[in-house]
């Protein structure tokens, strides 16, 4: 039976026939555990939901609950709400590729309230290797006769445009394209869905919301620690498929999409494509690439390079820095750059949408006025300020920068924003695919950036050192100021909320 409920008035899902969940892992354990037992306390989902963890591993319930409970966050009075939690939880063992391991989590399935007709949700946290004999074993063995079927998918969806596609058409050749939920954790973020309030619930933003105003766009995604022995892992896909060619790149479709005919999932997805639809794929010119080199600062904890991490290859070429310059090809945006930066081992952790205005046309202020922006910080800290320039308090008549500020833990003291998972997973219970990734979508995003990678993979192309904390290689920084973002180093930030 479908849900007859929406994520937008926090409901009590009324479903008859309540849903099952398969998952396992160490994605489990840290976010998806965690986030089902929020949703679960604050009644957001059916008593009578069954979880199933299903997996190779020789595990139980209490192994599950012992690895998943620091993450989980339970208050002094939540412990019999966690109990009943965990007692709807079971695990079943087997193969990802036998038949007969599906049969037997099908007749695990069956035994539970609701049986072969309940409502099923399968949340794939598993390596793509081995997506497609799950998801053909889910599709001939698993499936609910007479509830909804729901898959969800982690990234990567691929290496590129053409292994991309294969799974597309593995997925579409057993699914239905409304029960495929491609996840990216960053499209359920308060700010990145504040995006679209922001742009289209506001008169003051429209007229100047296109290049007649906008000289640039910048987004951001910066983190200040390495792989920490995970570079073997993060080596096979380097920073372009981990961030820019998915999280980056969904923001910018945001920023830059037409206003939409409606908030439904379809009339949103459509824009997006549009908008990638009108970019050409990235060329290496408009590109810097960087590799962090360490920093010991003459300190004991060493800040050790990527080639000094012991999982990765010591000739390896593969970046953990890029800046990139993209450009929307059509009548709103036709000139204005959009550049994407993103990194590791950085001098910030921060994560934000930048658009940086033009200058104000015939100057009286003898060039003391910087240029307006108004940034959408994603995290940490969640906010919204526009850049401005105001007289100077005092007896001169002299302007300089200030601005104008939504900084959300500050004006919502008594406010807990939900994890970005928590508003992702309830989605996928109530049927809402606005902020999941559609399959023509996610074609146009790889069709943008897989002859870059193939280039500089084939190629070897060697990426710029750059320090251990520091902004990443200067030339990122040429780059940008080269396509037109100009850089004052001038504002100092004042927090007003500072008690």
């Amino acid at each position: 039976m479908e849900s007859r409920a929406s994520a937008e008035n926090n409901p009590w899902i009324e479903d008859e026939c309540p849903p099952s969940i398969s998952l396992s892992g160490d994605l489990a354990k840290k976010k998806i555990y965690p986030t089902l037992w929020w949703l679960f306390r604050d009644g957001l989902l059916p008593e009578q939901t069954h979880f199933v963890g299903f997996a190779r591993s020789s595990l139980t319930v209490e192994a599950i609950r012992t690895a998943s409970l620091q993450y989980m966050k339970v208050a002094e009075g939540e412990v019999d709400r966690l109990s009943m939690f965990f007692s709807r939880n079971s695990y079943v063992s087997g193969s990802y590729g036998e038949e007969v391991s599906f049969s037997q989590l099908q007749a695990h399935l069956g035994s539970l309230p609701g049986g072969a007709d309940a409502n099923r949700l399968f949340y794939l946290a598993l390596p793509p290797s081995v997506y497609h004999d799950v998801t053909k074993n889910i599709r001939h063995h698993c499936m609910s006769a007479r509830g909804w079927n729901r898959v969800i998918v982690e990234k990567p969806f691929g290496r590129d445009l053409q292994s991309s596609q294969e799974l597309s058409a593995h997925l579409s050749s057993l699914f239905s394209e409304d029960q495929i939920y491609r996840i990216d954790h960053y499209l359920g973020k308060e700010m990145v869905q504040n995006l679209m309030v922001l742009r289209f619930g506001n008169r003051i933003f429209g007229p100047i919301w296109n290049r007649d105003s906008v000289a640039c766009v910048v987004l951001s995604f910066k983190e200040p620690f390495g792989t920490q022995g995970r570079g073997g892992y993060f080596d096979d896909f380097g920073i372009i498929r981990d961030v820019m060619q998915n999280h980056l790149l969904q923001m910018l479709c945001l920023v830059a999409m037409e206003k939409p005919a409606s908030t439904s999932s379809d009339d949103v997805r459509d824009e997006k494509v549009k908008v990638l639809k009108c970019i050409a794929p990235v060329s290496l010119s408009d590109v810097v690439l960087g590799q962090y080199v360490g920093n010991s600062r003459g300190q004991g904890d060493a800040q050790v390079g990527y080639l000094d991490d012991p999982t990765v290859p010591k000739d390896s070429t593969t970046p953990t820095f890029a800046t990139a310059v993209l450009y929307v090809h059509n009548e709103r945006w036709d000139g204005v750059p959009f550049i994407l930066r993103c990194g590791k081992a950085l001098n910030e952790r921060k994560a934000e949408v930048r658009l940086q205005f033009t200058d104000v046309p015939g100057d009286i202020f003898g060039a003391r006025c910087r240029r307006n922006e108004l940034v959408v910080r994603v995290q940490p800290n969640e906010a919204i300020y526009a850049k401005m320039m105001s007289k100077k308090p005092g007896v001169f008549f002299s302007p300089e920068e200030t601005e104008l500020d939504l900084t959300y833990h500050s004006r919502y003291r008594d406010v807990k924003l939900p994890d970005a998972y928590e508003r992702l997973i309830l989605d996928v219970f109530c049927g809402s695919q606005m902020h999941f990734v559609r399959s023509d979508e996610l074609r146009e995003a790889w069709r943008i950036f897989t002859p870059l990678l193939h280039q500089i993979e084939e190629e070897r192309t060697p990426p710029i050192p750059y320090t251990y904390g520091s902004r990443g290689p200067p030339e990122a920084d040429e780059l940008v100021k080269r396509v037109g973002f100009r850089y004052e180093g001038t504002y100092k930030w004042v927090n007003p909320h500072r008690l």
